[in-house]
């Protein structure tokens, strides 16, 4: 199978931006988990900006990489596949069965704890800490489903 030119030039853009995204969030989930990080922590942020320049990479570069994948990357290959694309749930549900992801669940379960990184960060340390554990958690899952995504395009020569 075959894709025209112009999708076959933005698989290959965002197939090279999405590994770009992998490594550096790669590199901030080292550098952030390198050690535990926890409530006490959290509530250092505002006197500690290095470490809120972390989180603020950590949560930004979790949220980018969610993204490109789940409202970029995978719509446009499985356009190029032949599937009908719509909303991200029923995307997440054809990349499920397509075995691209484990789970479209758990890819919603991220894409709500991106929101809750966001939109906890000021208010409450323990959610805060809470959240980013279980980001740092996905990150590995995340990072598997864009290079096997990759892989696909590739092994296509769709890109």
């Amino acid at each position: 199978m075959t894709v025209e030119p112009k999708v076959a030039m933005r698989l290959t853009f965002l197939a090279r931006v999405v590994r770009k995204e992998c490594l550096h969030l790669g590199t901030t989930d080292q550098r952030l988990f390198g050690r535990l990080f926890d409530v006490a922590q959290a509530k250092q942020l505002e006197a500690d900006p290095d470490l809120a320049e972390q989180v603020d990479a950590f949560v930004g570069r979790f949220g980018r990489l969610q993204d490109a994948v789940s409202d970029k990357l995978l719509p446009l290959f499985l356009s190029a596949l032949g599937e009908r694309t719509s909303a991200t749930i029923d995307n997440l549900d054809r990349a499920e069965r397509l075995g691209l992801i484990g789970s479209a669940d758990e890819w919603m379960t991220m894409r709500k704890l991106r929101n809750q990184m966001v939109h906890e960060y000021v208010e409450d340390p323990a959610i805060l800490a809470s959240a980013l554990q279980s980001g740092h958690v996905f990150v590995p899952i995340l990072i598997a489903v864009a290079e096997k995504i990759i892989a696909e395009i590739e092994s296509r020569k769709f890109a």
